[in-house]
């Protein structure tokens, strides 16, 4: 009686199965799909899950971070081969640091002088002409 527990605990999803069916079945590539691979699809997603975030929580704490953010988890997707190679694509870019651009300098002559430039914000403005027909 204790090792049928033992084994219905193991076998049971954390994940929805009807929600895990739709997603399989979105692929028009597959029509039928059986409830025992709808299962093993949902617990190896649910095993792959729990390593990718244990991996993204190492990288964490050797940063001294609090948070996991999308960049520790490219750091751990990238560390594992595996996971390397079909999921880097589809995590977005690492952010970049947000400094703002610094102004360049003009010296005081030029900024007196008009220069005649066409920005391409007018280019697709309606001009006060344009409007009155």
């Amino acid at each position: 009686m204790e090792e049928d527990d033992k084994v219905e605990s193991i076998l049971s999803s954390e994940f929805p199965l009807g929600r895990v069916k739709k997603i399989v079945k979105a692929d028009n590539e597959i029509k039928k799909v059986n409830s025992e691979a709808i299962l093993l699809i949902s617990l190896s997603t649910q095993l792959f899950l729990r390593f990718l975030s244990q991996e993204s929580l190492q990288i964490v704490l050797q940063k001294k971070k609090k948070t996991i953010k999308l960049d520790h988890l490219r750091v751990a997707a990238k560390t594992h081969l595996p996971t390397n190679d079909f999921l880097i694509d589809s995590l977005s870019l690492p952010s970049q640091p947000s400094i703002p651009p610094s102004k360049p300098k003009i010296k005081s002559n030029l900024q007196t002088q008009k220069i005649p430039t066409r920005r391409i914000d007018d280019f697709f403005c309606k001009s006060a002409e344009d409007s009155a027909l």
